[in-house]
């Protein structure tokens, strides 16, 4: 692992050098956890836990990994271990908004374009990845372009599908993983199988950053295009893909955009579901919407 000297942070601005402008705020919705942190913030956060070999792992919410969280009682754990549950989607962001907290789409980070900058940063500040899961022929065209965009980047080590079932197969890609000693692991395995593996497989990786990404290496091997930003900034993704893979997708969005709704409205009826710190909303100078259902604290 490589470490930043202090040489090169004299020649090279790093990335906690520059201010957002939105400060992190957590959120309790429903009684789960959610950081509202900007790309730029959650890359300063990555960066530091390299440069001070601590363990930090990034899971993301959707609706979809909430109405999860709210089903299966392992999931919500694995979210609630997790170190920074960022917001990846414009559904949870309209949530918020429904209860009476509008925050600005700084504080929408989608997984899809936070990992390309990730990349991009790592390659500036010679940080090694990881990237596990995906199809074999997809992760070779993944490779080939994340090495056209970012020659500089430490790609130590990488791994197709797998049998997760077979225990010596299993340790055998986590004895891999810690032999590459990468800085950060990338998992995409898809929701929420990839979370599962993480959880079973966490204490025994020799890894500083882990970060489950869904489809992100077919992305980035262009696979699985990326929903324009022009549908996805006014929260239509989930249509998007819809219209791509009805098959797949209908029971996620259709049954589980409904239920999640629900979950809000009923939630209003009988309790404050969602809580902010009042220290948190002070400090971002951001204000309720009339007739909140915020629990301030």
């Amino acid at each position: 692992m490589h470490s930043i000297s202090h040489e090169e942070d004299l020649s090279q601005p790093q990335l906690s050098d520059k201010p957002t402008g939105f400060p992190r705020i957590n959120v309790s919705l429903l009684g789960r956890q959610i950081s509202f942190i900007t790309i730029p913030e959650l890359l300063r956060e990555v960066e530091q836990a390299c440069q001070n070999r601590q363990r930090l792992v990034i899971a993301f919410f959707n609706v979809y990994s909430f109405n999860l969280a709210l089903h299966l009682p392992w999931f919500d754990t694995f979210m609630r271990r997790a170190d920074i549950v960022p917001c990846d989607g414009s559904g949870i962001l309209k949530a918020i908004k429904f209860l009476g907290l509008r925050l600005p789409l700084e504080y929408r980070t989608p997984g899809t374009v936070f990992v390309p900058e990730l990349l991009r940063c790592g390659s500036d500040l010679d940080l090694s990845f990881f990237l596990l899961g995906a199809k074999p022929e997809h992760l070779q065209t993944a490779l080939q372009k994340i090495r056209k965009d970012y020659p500089r980047l430490n790609i130590a080590g990488h791994h197709g599908y797998f049998d997760r079932d077979d225990a010596q197969q299993n340790a055998s890609i986590v004895q891999k993983i810690n032999q590459a000693n990468p800085d950060i692991l990338i998992v995409g395995m898809g929701m929420p199988t990839q979370e599962q593996w993480i959880a079973h497989n966490m204490d025994n990786l020799d890894v500083r950053v882990i970060i489950p990404c869904g489809a992100i290496i077919d992305r980035l091997a262009g696979a699985v295009p990326n929903c324009p930003y022009w549908i996805s900034d006014v929260g239509l993704e989930w249509l998007y893909r819809l219209i791509r893979e009805p098959k797949r997708l209908a029971k996620r969005y259709l049954a589980g955009n409904l239920a999640f709704a629900l979950q809000l409205v009923l939630a209003t009826a009988y309790s404050r579901p969602l809580k902010v710190s009042r220290a948190a909303l002070k400090k971002s100078k951001l204000k309720l919407v009339d007739g909140s259902s915020v629990d301030l604290s």
